[in-house]
């Protein structure tokens, strides 16, 4: 029903930058928050940060400031744009999307299939 498609991630030395995308399409008539997770090696995925439909914000401290979450809604796309990143920021960057959907009453909850993010120090 939904298909999220992320891209962008890479290979990055730490101070560098990277700008992760995600394509949500499908039957959706709305796109509520949109996410971007993240799990480190043998860690627990743990949210990066949230864009809500109006364009509020939110950002894990470790983040905040270096990270920007942004949103294209004619196109059904989120982004994160990570400037000096640091190794810890390695891991697999996981979007999310909460949506309204064309034949399903409700909002459901899609993730995409992670993009990997390595920083090497």
């Amino acid at each position: 029903q939904v298909q999220l498609v992320e891209s962008g991630g890479g290979l990055v030395q730490a101070g560098g930058s990277l700008r992760l995308s995600c394509v949500a399409s499908g039957s959706i008539v709305s796109i509520n928050d949109m996410d971007w997770y993240r799990q480190a090696p043998g860690k627990q995925r743990e949210l990066v940060a949230t864009v809500t439909s109006g364009g509020s914000t939110n950002y894990r401290d470790s983040v905040k400031g270096r990270f920007t979450i942004s949103r294209d809604n004619a196109k059904n796309t989120v982004y994160l744009q990570m400037n000096s990143l640091k190794p810890e920021d390695t891991g697999v960057y996981y979007c999310r999307v909460d949506v309204s959907l064309l034949y399903k009453l409700g909002i459901y909850s899609y993730w995409g299939q992670g993009t990997q993010v390595t920083v090497s120090s």
